[in-house]
């Protein structure tokens, strides 16, 4: 795994729009409720939002997981190549 790979991996977050699919509400309505509650065009978050929030969490840590996985592999056989070679042996 390269550099590049593996910061894009650890930048990719959840987008409005992906959040919006898992509620089964709009874009617009996600950006609305993150609105401050003072403002004009503020509106109520969708009914069980913290349970959708809570799965795409559990997603991002079980990618988070295997990135580091990943990333200790590629140091492991770096440190030690010749354990790789008797692995297979």
């Amino acid at each position: 795994m390269d550099f590049k790979t593996a910061t894009n991996e650890l930048c990719d977050g959840i987008s409005h729009k992906e959040l919006a699919e898992a509620l089964g509400v709009s874009v617009a309505t996600i950006r609305q409720a993150r609105l401050r509650s003072e403002a004009k065009a503020h509106r109520s978050p969708p009914e069980n939002w913290e349970d959708t929030i809570i799965n795409l969490a559990g997603s991002q840590i079980q990618r988070y997981r295997h990135l580091i996985s990943e990333l200790y592999t590629v140091r492991q056989h770096l440190l030690f190549p010749a354990a790789k070679r008797r692995k297979g042996a």
